[in-house]
């Protein structure tokens, strides 16, 4: 039986949150004695998160700086000029000057990200001149390119000259940091589905170690989502197009979306108008409740049309006096022409006439009497005009203005006068200014996150995430795969979306064996468990020389650049192997001769084998005669 009453309707306005200044903290005492305590900095392509790694009962546990990964910078601007993170209040407006040091995942842009460490050093309080004497953690991308890593080094080691750096996998320290706190016992093993701003990853760990051969990386996550959903919404309302900005999308992301069990039923669910009308979030736009065309009473006519009126006189005015200007400037010229003939300057005067394609002296008085009367009728209407200026407005305000005086007074690019003829008595239609500022935001709840699971809403063509989970199992055996399944572990801040865990739960339900067993967990703070992480195996594994994790400056200087000392979140050294290509002795080309006697060519073909037990060269000489 249906209900009497009928659906409540969810209004909700947008935050617009503005971004205050990051504040420059003092270096705490603590962190200096008795050794200089790490920088821990998780470098996302979303957010910064930077602070110190000391226990939390000495320091506020949480990371001091959260800004964006952005810097607004003019072309030219100098680097004071920069705004970063924090310092830009409302991205909006400077969209188009926004540059970030990410390519996807991946740094690439090391000019940004040397202005990015600038703003976290300066705010954590670090004054210290031309260097930085506290060692640096930072995270990086899972299988992150030898030549990124090699950059990284370079500018932490040359331009900051730290004395130590671990980099460790951004998801591997979520799964750390919440193993421990579920009192797992190491090595760990299980199956990682991170999804950030840019990527989605699958990290298979197994035994403590990131199995790096097996790992695939998704090109959809959380901006892709929010595009999506800006262009479902700039469809659906053409007439708003300026006020579904990206930074709006993602809060509608962040916490109106949500996750569907089963995406086809939920959809069907949507089809009833009762379902619909309950959870239909209706999105407030901001509006001006001013209508213009309202109604507007007798007193307020008659002031637009004084306006009006005020305003044509000066425009006629205007042109009346630059008239009369240039009139008197042409007849002071002729004057001076004439002037000339009766001085008796015959050829200055003949010059001049052919100069004003005249043709003889009477022409040239016929023309100045002509503009001494247009100087005089011109000052004559300037001072009635200014004379009856008062009257004139009394008497136009008493009567309407007639289609012909208007015409004759109306500035052809002056608007016609907005106001209606009708009656102030007329009943308007109701006009709800604030409906129509609304959008509808429905099914788009949930289309925009399924494209994690469904890449082809968008046009992407690759696996799921879930298929390619299952296509990374099954490079696994049955015991392997037992394991990975009974820690599958989700983190990021693209997984924060309600029904993400039963998503996932439904999907591993539906391709795993019958009877099989499978636990999902989701991290306690998927955007934040990274630099919680970071900061706990810091604490563990204090930075010393030849450390396990820690890259001293003498292995920056003795192994290159693209060193890496690996642990239990760090990524797997590959070091590069470049064959250095070994000289080749050039071979000798056919050579043709003629013998002296004119004997026919012979063609001698040389070549050369180096013998492996002895160092001379041997020769073969095939002789071909022709």
């Amino acid at each position: 039986m249906a209900s009497k009453h009928p659906p409540v309707c969810q209004i909700f306005s947008f935050k617009d949150c503005k971004t205050s200044l990051d504040p420059i903290f003092e270096l705490p005492v603590h962190c200096l004695t008795p050794t200089a305590a790490p920088i821990v900095i998780d470098n996302g392509s979303f957010q910064t998160r930077a602070g110190w790694a000391a226990p939390a009962a000495e320091l506020d546990s949480a990371p001091r700086l959260i800004f964006r990964s952005v810097a607004a910078r003019s072309r030219g601007a100098a680097r004071s000029e920069t705004q970063i993170g924090n310092d830009i209040p409302n991205l909006e407006p400077l969209r188009w000057l926004l540059k970030s040091q990410f390519d996807r995942n991946v740094v690439v842009n090391f000019e940004i990200q040397e202005l990015i460490l600038d703003h976290v050093f300066t705010h954590l309080g670090l004054s210290s001149e031309g260097f930085v004497e506290h060692p640096i953690l930072m995270t990086e991308a899972p299988c992150n390119p030898l030549h990124c890593r090699q950059m990284m080094s370079e500018l932490l080691f040359e331009c900051y000259r730290v004395p130590f750096v671990s980099y460790g996998v951004d998801s591997l320290y979520s799964f750390y940091h919440n193993n421990n706190q579920r009192n797992l016992q190491p090595p760990h093993t299980g199956l990682i589905l991170s999804s950030g701003y840019h990527c989605s990853h699958i990290l298979p760990v197994v035994d403590g170690r990131l199995d790096a051969v097996n790992c695939k990386r998704l090109n959809v996550a959380g901006s892709q989502a929010a595009s999506y959903l800006q262009r479902l919404l700039q469809l659906k309302y053409p007439g708003h197009l300026a006020a579904i900005t990206l930074s709006r999308m993602e809060e509608l992301l962040h916490e109106h979306s949500y996750t569907a069990v089963d995406y086809h039923q939920e959809l069907e669910k949507w089809r009833c108008p009762e379902f619909y009308e309950r959870e239909v979030h209706r999105m407030q736009l901001p509006f001006s409740g001013k209508v213009p065309g309202g109604c507007v009473s007798v007193e307020e006519r008659q002031e637009r049309r004084a306006q009006q009126l005020r305003r044509l006189q000066e425009i006629n005015t205007r042109r009346r006096e630059e008239k009369l200007q240039q009139d008197q400037e042409r007849l002071d010229r002729l004057l001076a022409v004439q002037e000339l003939l009766e001085d008796g300057l015959l050829d200055q005067f003949h010059k001049s006439l052919m100069e004003l394609n005249m043709d003889s002296a009477e022409e040239l008085q016929s023309y100045i009497n002509k503009l001494q009367l247009a100087v005089e009728q011109g000052r004559l209407k300037l001072l009635q005009s200014d004379g009856a200026e008062g009257k004139m407005e009394v008497s136009e305000l008493e009567q309407p203005i007639d289609e012909g005086d208007g015409v004759a007074l109306m500035d052809p690019d002056f608007p016609e006068d907005p106001l209606s003829e009708k009656s102030v008595n007329v009943v308007q239609p109701a006009f709800n200014m604030a409906e129509y500022h609304q959008l509808f935001v429905g099914t788009e709840r949930l289309r925009c996150p399924e494209i994690l699971f469904q890449p082809s809403l968008i046009g992407e063509d690759q696996m799921g995430l879930m298929e390619t989970l299952q296509y990374v199992l099954a490079r696994y055996t049955p015991e392997q795969q037992e394991a990975l399944v009974n820690n599958v572990f989700l983190t990021g801040g693209n997984v924060q979306y309600p029904g993400m865990k039963e998503r996932v739960e439904r999907e591993l339900l539906e391709f795993r064996p019958f009877q099989s067993h499978f636990k999902v967990t989701m991290a306690t703070r998927p955007g934040l468990d990274t630099w919680y992480g970071a900061r706990d195996w810091a604490l563990e594994h204090p930075a010393a020389a030849g450390a396990e994790g820690w890259i001293s400056r003498q292995d920056y200087e003795e192994k290159g650049c693209e060193y890496l000392s690996e642990h239990c979140a760090s990524n797997v050294f590959v070091p590069m192997k470049i064959a250095k290509p070994v000289p080749a002795r050039p071979a000798e080309l056919p050579v043709a001769f003629q013998t002296p006697t004119g004997a026919s060519a012979v063609v001698a073909t040389v070549t050369s084998t180096s013998a492996p037990s002895s160092s001379t060269d041997a020769a073969d000489i095939n002789m071909v005669a022709s």
